[in-house]
């Protein structure tokens, strides 16, 4: 199908995907500028999408009154359209849209997109859950959660980044294991950042720690963190330089914030977010541009 009405269609949804995103993250708009143009939109797409299905269940579904069933059912039926629309080239939800375009585009499948569902089922709270308690993951289950809501993105991204790329298995495999640290990296960071609010707020507890963070536990994480920020790093030379700048931007920006965290009393992070400034982002985007322009490859 490749009609003007289709195309045009299509760059519609593509818009609106991108505004969706713009509205939500100063910090993602300026990594995903440093992404060569025939990323970039892609991009957008696939956290057009990832948006969308974090906020249903990270409060705004509340705040519109639907019950966790409600909201479970609302999940269920953005999946089916997923997954529909990936395998038709179609959907009347322009988010849904974009995101399938760039799957279809880009060899996204259902073995990403079914986890990243999965881990969005497991924020709704049980029924019969009271309101008012924390659920504290284990161990497993956030492991569980870290793959679904986070791995899996960034193996979505690494397939918009090399899929006009010819790898050897082993540079696959690789930078397959560096995407999923990275994105494992970013959600951790964030689970430090918005431990207020996860556990205040939404009654979640994603590091186990009981909704109470002390010195210990926090310098623990940072140490995880960290590990996998080099476990990132490491495949940055085999990504394409129109992706590696954004990459290695995401990379610095989070691995100054994760200094800024380790640098905050642990009671500090229970009241408020840690913030990298504006400032500062800024060198550290233009220092990114510039180390990738002077490298050979």
């Amino acid at each position: 199908m490749t009609t003007g009405a289709y195309e045009q269609y299509t760059s519609a949804c593509a818009r609106s995907s991108g505004r969706i995103i713009d509205a939500y993250s100063t910090s993602f708009g300026w990594a995903v500028r440093l992404l060569g143009r025939r990323h970039r939109q892609h991009v957008r797409n696939v956290y057009g999408l990832v948006r969308v299905a974090d906020e249903l269940v990270d409060g705004v579904g509340s705040e519109a009154g639907l019950s966790g069933p409600e909201q479970l059912e609302q999940l269920a039926r953005l999946e089916e359209d997923c997954s529909d629309a990936i395998r038709s080239g179609y959907s009347s939800n322009p988010v849904v849209h974009a995101f399938a375009d760039t799957a279809r585009r880009c060899g996204i499948d259902e073995t990403t997109v079914r986890p990243f569902f999965a881990s969005m089922r497991s924020d709704v709270p049980a029924p019969g859950a009271q309101s008012t308690a924390v659920r504290s993951l284990s161990p497993e289950d956030h492991e569980d959660y870290v793959y679904g809501s986070a791995r899996v993105v960034g193996l979505m991204c690494l397939r918009v980044f090399t899929r006009d790329e010819h790898l050897s298995d082993t540079e696959r495999r690789t930078l397959e294991h560096s995407a999923g640290e990275l994105g494992a990296a970013f959600q951790n960071v964030n689970f430090l950042r918005d431990f207020a609010d996860d556990s205040q707020r939404l009654g979640r507890d994603y590091l186990g720690v009981e909704a109470h963070l002390d010195r210990e536990e926090r310098d623990r994480w940072i140490r995880i963190i960290r590990a996998q920020l080099r476990n990132a790093r490491r495949a940055l030379p085999l990504l394409p330089r129109d992706a590696r700048r954004a990459v290695r931007a995401a990379l610095d920006l989070f691995a100054e914030l994760t200094r800024r965290i380790a640098d905050t009393p642990p009671e500090s992070l229970q009241q408020r977010r840690v913030r990298v400034p504006g400032a500062v982002k800024g060198l550290i985007l233009v220092g990114a541009v510039v180390r990738t322009a002077l490298e050979r490859r």
